[in-house]
């Protein structure tokens, strides 16, 4: 919507950026070119949540799908307050040319940037004025070369989009090609998805891989500062954030850790007469004793059977139902 903003608007300050540059100054070019390497992608980290939360090879402590239904959730949230988060604000882009490299932008701005923001962008009397007003006074004018293509059911994305006449009839196909668009999107999305996948790796198998893991995530992070995709502030947003996220859904998947400490309870109060059958030799005591414990580990099932199934086949159809009528929305792109 306002890439022409971003065209001409020159990037924020950016400390993070200036001390990798003056490093690379002063550190020896070997570790230079290992901080420039592309040594790990985010379909990477995706690959390494999918070993995880299947348990591939044995390679790990089987988790089983638990932690990556937790996985999913905390990205589903995350994601949710990420889209908040840079909707609310535009920030310029790391990558000025970005816009006019991608999209063919009208000459005039947008309707809402005539009437919210280009008035009051630079010039000090005409923001005083809105603040002390609280009332917008700009006038939008009425260009009369806006092209506007029928999308049919997907016609209000015209005024969002603004498309020209040379990019085609698709909204589907300017929509792919938009991507993330070109203004900085705060926090990171990439970033996020590395710190989520070190922090299951690491409540799952914490240990040297782990750290290996957390390695690759400040490469990660230093390296999309480094080629001017993401603000500092982007990456350290998206590392803390990832990390609230997945301990603050902790409760929610706790289930495994209340069973091992009623197990743990149950066996100190049988533990004298576990000790007491042991010298017996009473086999049956023994098996009678440990099974008591193994019980109170179990949780209680709070739905039965018949709900569990009946939440499962509603959830099928309702996906299914969803696709389909995104298929009839969209068959015109």
């Amino acid at each position: 919507m306002f890439n022409n903003i971003n065209r001409s608007t020159a990037p924020l300050p950016d400390t993070g950026q200036w001390l990798l540059l003056a490093l690379n100054e002063r550190l020896p070019q070997t570790v230079v070119y290992l901080l420039r390497a592309h040594i790990i992608t985010l379909h990477s980290y995706l690959m390494l949540f999918i070993m995880l939360g299947f348990s591939i090879f044995d390679c790990i402590e089987g988790p089983g799908l638990g932690i990556g239904t937790r996985y999913m959730f905390v990205m589903a949230v995350g994601r949710f307050l990420w889209t908040i988060t840079f909707v609310s604000t535009i920030l310029p882009s790391v990558r000025p040319w970005c816009a006019a490299a991608r999209y063919k932008i009208p000459d005039h701005p947008h309707a809402w940037a005539q009437k919210y923001y280009v008035l009051y962008a630079s010039n000090p009397r005409a923001i005083r004025r809105v603040i002390l007003v609280d009332m917008p006074y700009a006038s939008v004018q009425n260009y009369t070369d806006h092209y506007r293509p029928d999308w049919a059911h997907m016609s209000f994305l015209v005024d969002i989009l603004r498309p020209s006449a040379g990019e085609g009839p698709s909204w589907y196909h300017l929509v792919n090609k938009a991507g993330g668009g070109c203004n900085d999107l705060i926090y990171s999305g990439h970033m996020f998805v590395a710190v989520l996948t070190a922090m299951a790796w690491t409540e799952a198998y914490g240990g040297w891989i782990s750290g290996g893991i957390w390695f690759l995530v400040l490469h990660s992070a230093q390296r999309e500062i480094r080629e001017r995709y993401h603000y500092s502030a982007d990456c350290i947003v998206a590392i803390y954030v990832g990390i609230l996220l997945w301990r603050v859904t902790g409760f929610i998947w706790s289930t495994r850790d209340s069973d091992q400490a009623r197990r743990l309870a149950k066996l100190d109060e049988v533990q004298n007469r576990l000790f007491h059958a042991a010298k017996d030799s009473d086999i049956d005591e023994i098996r009678g004793l440990l099974n008591e414990v193994e019980m109170a580990g179990q949780s209680k099932r709070t739905f039965s059977q018949g709900v569990i199934l009946s939440f499962a086949a509603f959830m099928i159809t309702f996906t299914l139902l969803f696709v389909l009528l995104a298929f009839s929305l969209t068959s015109n792109g």
